[in-house]
């Protein structure tokens, strides 16, 4: 895999995280002596080595709408929760029940999701306050919907939320979906491969969980005239004091009391293109600049295609819960 490896981000002040890491380092300890048995038959005991530290937790309850910031985040198998928001458990979609995204209407990721008193609230300019309710009623209906290829389904979020999006977007109908619990998930090994059968989402791309690093963002805009945000890349867990893409190598990590295994890169696509903060798609920066050195080895061309990697997908292995601050580890020999 291409890609300059550059020297880590402005490092955090020790004294502010010591006691929590000297915590944290305990906890791992503890949470991975459960599976001690199981790691040795595989090959000999591991040790967690620290590699990182969480600078930011996202939950991106909308798909392709603007992430919610939060300090502290549990990890279920289908990814981040935060209290009654989870990642990617509304969609946006077409009466016929395909998806849409930002990749076709690149405004939606200006739209503001939060969560008041049981209710689902979305902001956007010259719009007013859409809210409605987490828990929908089962009057309301059923849909089949497809994304990426598979289907799916996600409960209509009602005619009021299907004007509003409609008028904001100045699209063609839209509707609003929300995925429950009863609900079949997709599964991720159907969309690549390397997933294991185990591994599902609702309506994400393909994996539970993505990854980026501080110094690798700081890498891409070392070169780019105009530079990028971390918004353009939407990741669920954003790292510090690590190097440039040595998320790439991370395998089996712990971070809290959640173990996640690494599973592949993300190939990325026109969505990174748009401004977070206009919702204009550029088509081109920071694509064309990730191409240019982030292309995957030939070996690998099967799995990625023609897009460049940036940020690494991970399955969950063991559910907890994570925060801001907490060190980053790896399971080595």
């Amino acid at each position: 895999m291409s890609g300059a490896r550059a020297v880590a981000g402005t490092a955090r002040p020790g004294w502010l995280w010591g006691a929590a890491a000297a915590l944290a380092l305990c906890a791992a300890l503890g949470a991975w002596r459960w599976a001690g048995g199981r790691r040795r038959a595989a090959g000999g005991r591991r040790r967690p080595q620290r590699v990182g530290t969480v600078l930011s937790l996202f939950v991106y309850p909308v798909k392709s709408c603007r992430g919610v910031a939060v300090r502290r985040a549990q990890v279920t198998p289908m990814g981040l929760r935060s209290g009654e928001l989870r990642d990617r458990f509304w969609l946006v979609t077409k009466e016929d029940g395909h998806m849409v995204t930002a990749r076709q209407e690149p405004r939606l990721v200006v739209i503001s999701v939060g969560c008041e008193d049981g209710h689902l609230t979305l902001d956007a300019p010259e719009m007013e306050t859409l809210s409605l309710p987490i828990k929908l009623p089962r009057k309301n209906p059923v849909r089949n919907c497809r994304v990426f290829g598979l289907d799916i389904q996600g409960r209509d979020c009602g005619d009021e939320a299907a004007r509003w999006i409609t008028t904001f977007l100045k699209s063609e109908p839209c509707r609003l979906v929300h995925f429950e619990s009863s609900m079949v998930p997709r599964k991720s090994k159907d969309i690549i491969n390397l997933f294991r059968t185990t591994d599902e989402v609702a309506y994400p791309d393909c994996s539970p969980v993505l990854v980026l690093s501080e110094a690798s963002l700081e890498d891409l805009n070392s070169r780019l005239e105009k530079k990028v945000k971390m918004e353009n890349f939407r990741p669920n867990i954003f790292v510090a004091d690590c190097g440039a893409f040595e998320e790439d190598t991370w395998e089996d990590i712990l971070i809290g009391d959640v173990e996640m295994k690494g599973t592949v890169c993300c190939a990325r696509c026109i969505l990174t293109t748009v401004d977070p903060d206009t919702g204009v798609l550029d088509r081109k920066e920071p694509l064309d600049t990730l191409k240019s050195y982030r292309l995957c080895d030939p070996s690998e061309r099967h799995i990625y295609k023609s897009s460049p990697l940036f940020g690494r997908y991970f399955a969950v292995d063991k559910t907890g819960t994570i925060q801001v601050g907490d060190p980053v580890y790896r399971m080595v020999q």
